[in-house]
């Protein structure tokens, strides 16, 4: 993957998250790539125009015990209670399944 890639699509916490996984550091950007798709297919119906929001806006994390988490960022979107995910990687494959509760 090439930097500019890289800086367009992940954050700069996320980019340090997947280097710190030396070997398998291609799985874990895999991993964050789904998510962000899926992110934004289950979000969408919320957005006006798709380009309201871009890679950038939608961030993975980990929490303390290594769930992963979408920060949303810069993104203002009403009613949307919480966002649920669920990341998978192995060595080819990589699939992520986000589930949006809304009022």
């Amino acid at each position: 993957m090439g930097k500019k890639f890289l800086e367009r699509v992940f954050t700069k916490k996320e980019i340090e998250y997947c280097e710190s996984k030396k070997a398998q550091k291609y799985q874990h950007y895999a991993a964050r790539f789904a998510a962000k798709e899926a992110t934004f297919k289950a979000i969408s119906w919320k957005l006006k125009d798709k380009y309201e929001i871009s890679w950038k806006n939608i961030e993975v994390e980990n929490d303390k015990q290594g769930r992963p988490n979408i920060n949303l960022i810069g993104v203002d979107l009403e009613n949307i209670e919480d966002i649920d995910i669920s990341i998978s990687h192995c060595k080819n494959y990589a699939v992520a399944y986000v589930t949006v509760l809304s009022k």
